[in-house]
């Protein structure tokens, strides 16, 4: 590769043009992290010269997304409801889809929250930082994830209401809360060797295998919710685009009595459970 902005982007775009459909954006992300400039100060100065070692550094990470590694794995960065997260393979990197679960969650207004596999933080730092008067425990049952979740927490100053816990589902059984939310494996087991690339070889297989049917996790955790939810309290969980008739049906099952119903995300698709007890 030249050691010019310019030809460094040109000779880089058609190497990543069969794994994105903005194989320039990405060129100009991946350039731009590694020199600490932003993608307009690259496009304003295409003839600013880049050190050999920096050169080696981009040949390097092009060839990885080349590869099918996750651009936010390379950068370690990625966006989530407005905020920028640290992001590590040992974690799940979150999903615009997963913004529906946010804007139920934010709308109960919820005083204590307890969010089941918080892998990287974002759900529970989102609600923290969007409800500063909430309290919110961020289980995970993956130390490294939780490393990464204390970063995110101490980045968006909210470490003195996120309580960072290692646990199985809802093991340490904090609360009582108002809220629980959770963005669980869900995929059947079945299906995990036909997701893209991207996610089957790079994204933690602990945060995606759901189990035979996808919903072993939502199981137990629909079973361990009443122990640690207060009277009237709510669970917000995400669910596979298929799996909305048996979600209620399960969680009625559970709770007889409750308010049960499917939320759709934004492309129409079932996407959230919600047991309103």
């Amino acid at each position: 590769m030249s050691d010019d902005v310019q030809h460094a982007l040109h000779e880089a775009i058609p190497l990543l043009a069969p794994v994105t459909d903005i194989p320039r954006v990405e060129a100009e992300i991946l350039l731009g992290h590694l020199l600490g400039v932003n993608r307009a100060m690259l496009i304003a100065h295409p003839e600013r010269t880049i050190p050999p070692d920096k050169l080696a550094a981009f040949h390097n990470l092009v060839r990885q997304r080349a590869e099918g590694c996750p651009l936010p794995y390379l950068t370690g960065r990625a966006e989530f409801y407005g905020l920028e997260f640290h992001v590590t393979p040992d974690v799940l990197i979150p999903r615009p889809e997963t913004e529906t679960l946010m804007d139920l969650a934010l709308a109960a207004r919820p005083r204590s929250v307890v969010d089941v596999g918080t892998g990287s933080g974002c759900i529970a730092v989102a609600l923290a930082v969007h409800l500063p008067q909430a309290t919110v425990y961020a289980i995970d049952i993956s130390p490294a994830a939780l490393a990464v979740a204390q970063e995110n927490v101490e980045r968006h100053g909210v470490a003195d209401r996120v309580i960072l816990m290692v646990g199985d589902v809802l093991g340490p059984r904090p609360g009582p809360v108002d809220l629980v939310v959770s963005n669980p494996p869900y995929i059947p087991t079945g299906e995990c060797g036909s997701l893209p690339l991207s996610v089957r070889e790079y994204e933690p297989c602990l945060a995606l295998d759901g189990g035979p049917d996808g919903l072993t996790i939502i199981r137990r955790l629909l079973a361990q919710a009443p122990a640690v939810l207060r009277p009237g309290g709510k669970l917000l969980i995400e669910i596979g685009a298929e799996q909305g008739e048996d979600a209620v049906n399960l969680a009625r099952t559970f709770y007889p009595k409750a308010t049960v119903r499917v939320h759709p995300d934004l492309a129409g698709r079932d996407r959230v459970l919600e047991v309103q007890t």
